[in-house]
């Protein structure tokens, strides 16, 4: 009996060998590949954003013209006091079916900072989101020309003289 297992095992080895290698091979470079798609694909909540040196109102005002009637996009909800538009997004892309998009406006807290805009599209790639922020950096540059420029600010006062460093130094009075 040992002689015919043997020789079953060199037709085995022989015949199917180089198939189930290759087979496994094939399956653990299937299975590394979908792993690096997975890993490496962003996140759905993944967000674009541009800091616009335009001002709220003139930043608001284009995104708000630019969703409406440049992309003809139907928009479902905005509020210019708390800074955000919601809209349905098309795309070829999504084909007919329309995806929820968002806007938000961040206001700054000092009146020459620029205003941070985060478009949100989580069921499209985000090239979409990059897409409708060049538009509306193209938009505002065309309609409102070069960006204002920051205001210089005045260098900061130098802080006032401990009390301890105030009696230290020479006296006025110092017999002159």
């Amino acid at each position: 009996m040992e002689p015919s297992r043997a020789s079953f095992l060199r037709w085995f080895a022989a015949s199917w060998g180089r198939t189930v290698a290759s087979a496994a091979l094939s399956t653990a470079l299937a299975c590394g590949t979908a792993g690096a798609i997975v890993l490496t694909g962003h996140e759905a909540a993944a967000e674009s954003s541009y800091e616009s040196p335009y001002g709220f109102d003139r930043t608001w005002n284009a995104a708000l013209r630019m969703v409406r009637v440049d992309l003809g996009l139907k928009i479902t909800e905005k509020d210019d006091q708390s800074g955000y538009l919601m809209f349905e997004y098309h795309s070829s892309e999504s084909g007919k079916k329309g995806s929820n998009g968002s806007m938000e406006f961040v206001r700054p807290r000092e009146p020459d900072a620029p205003v941070r805009v985060v478009i949100q599209l989580p069921q499209m790639p985000r090239y979409h989101e990059q897409v409708m922020l060049d538009s509306l950096v193209r938009k505002m540059h065309t309609e409102y020309g070069d960006p204002p420029r920051p205001k210089a600010k005045a260098p900061p006062s130098p802080p006032p003289p401990a009390k301890g460093e105030a009696d230290a130094g020479v006296s006025a009075d110092a017999g002159f």
